[in-house]
């Protein structure tokens, strides 16, 4: 799902350079995706709540996947953005799939764990965009990028439908330990009265607002991170590419041992880790932004810490922390609430930076020069919101239930 969603970011330096859309433009079509993603995550995370989660899923790989397949092929932009927005709603399918199937497979004891080990996903997605399809952009041209991202989405598609099954029963095996309130096999009524539960539940939105902002700055790192290295410090798109995939392969580090750090050492409790990996997000922005001058190995720093930070702000802020609170037989609910804010946030971004960018832009001796200023303390200042937002949840619990 991520490398085909993120496989745009890859080729905008190329799609700019070769005339074929401005920066401002790149950045609306950015912002399609992350709106229809945004409204997509609420919608189908009540839905997946009450469906096959297998079939689901793969649906909306397949199709995201065969958008992509499209685009290296269109130079229009009222196309080419409708498509992007197509691709942004399928998109949503994937991670409400698989909210609701940690919820059927795991009991609360063990979810924060496995729901870790599976926001992993993001960064290994991630680190595979940044290297795999910057090497077939960079080899073969950005219209082949996109066939590569559609075809490993392909592959995904098999992947799923093979292997990802919608509950313990239907793989012949006992459903998990739950209270004796949830034994029952839930009807409409009791899906209804779980989804009000968590739409009036001020901890959950507050959590979707801080989530939005952190998304922001996440957002801001990987849709524009490789322009900002190449436009302000010369990097070529390999470089570029190689320094951003740094915060993705730490972020699986991040990811995949939040749950256990927070289940083992904090008794499930989320609010202290979240607390300290806000602030080293905010301080890995600042290394990577306000520094002045070209240090490649500072620069591979500040992505370690943003991407180990990003990485465990993903689980907790990006859903797990809702999902704690939420009833079991609404976790896509919850999940969806926090994924559009998130992506509001994310398409507010895209559209911002992509103004900012190029209406700080100007004509040098020919040579394009960009002054980032603005910009950074964007990017630096929505992160900070977030980490102020994350106090007001600290004592947030399953009262709704």
């Amino acid at each position: 799902y991520y490398v085909c969603r993120l496989s745009l970011n890859m080729v905008k330096k190329s799609i700019v350079e070769e005339g074929i859309f401005t920066e401002t433009e790149l950045g609306i079509i950015g912002s399609v995706l992350f709106f229809t993603y945004a409204v997509g995550k609420l919608t189908n995370g009540f839905l997946a709540d009450r469906s096959n989660i297998n079939r689901f899923m793969s649906t909306g790989l397949l199709v995201t996947a065969l958008v992509n397949l499209c685009l290296g092929f269109i130079h229009s932009f009222v196309l080419f953005a409708i498509l992007w927005g197509i691709s942004g709603w399928f998109q949503s399918m994937g991670a409400a799939s698989c909210v609701v199937g940690l919820s059927r497979w795991f009991d609360d004891k063990k979810r924060g764990s496995f729901y870790g080990f599976w926001s992993a996903s993001h960064n290994i997605g991630e680190a595979l965009t940044f290297i795999v399809i910057a090497s077939i952009v960079g080899a073969l041209g950005w219209r082949c990028g996109f066939l590569g991202a559609g075809m490993i989405g392909l592959v995904g598609v098999l992947i799923v439908w093979r292997f990802f099954y919608d509950t313990p029963q239907s793989k012949g095996l006992p459903a998990v330990n739950v209270p004796k309130a949830e034994v029952h096999v839930p009807d409409t009524a009791d899906f209804n009265r779980a989804q009000k539960a968590v739409l009036r539940n001020p901890a959950i939105w507050i959590l979707a607002l801080s989530s939005a902002f952190m998304y922001i700055s996440r957002y801001a790192v990987n849709s524009w991170g490789v322009f900002y290295l190449e436009a302000q410090k010369g990097y070529d798109t390999l470089d570029a590419s190689f320094i951003i995939s740094i915060s993705s392969i730490c972020g699986i580090i991040g990811t995949m041992f939040s749950g256990v750090i927070s289940d083992k050492l904090f008794g499930g409790r989320r609010n202290m880790p979240a607390l300290i990996f806000g602030l080293m997000n905010v301080a890995a922005l600042c290394l990577f932004l306000l520094v002045p001058g070209v240090h490649f190995w500072l620069d591979i720093v500040a992505m370690i810490l943003f991407g180990s930070g990003i990485g465990v702000l993903l689980c907790f802020l990006g859903g797990l922390m809702a999902v704690d609170i939420a009833p079991r037989n609404a976790s896509g609910a919850a999940l969806g609430i926090v994924g559009i804010a998130s992506y509001i946030g994310a398409g507010v971004q895209d559209i911002m930076s992509g103004l900012l960018i190029e209406g700080n832009k100007q004509m040098v001796n020919g040579v394009e020069v960009y002054d980032f200023t603005a910009i950074n303390w964007f990017w630096i200042g929505a992160a900070l919101l977030s980490v102020i937002l994350t106090l007001f949840v600290w004592n947030a619990s399953k009262k709704s239930k």
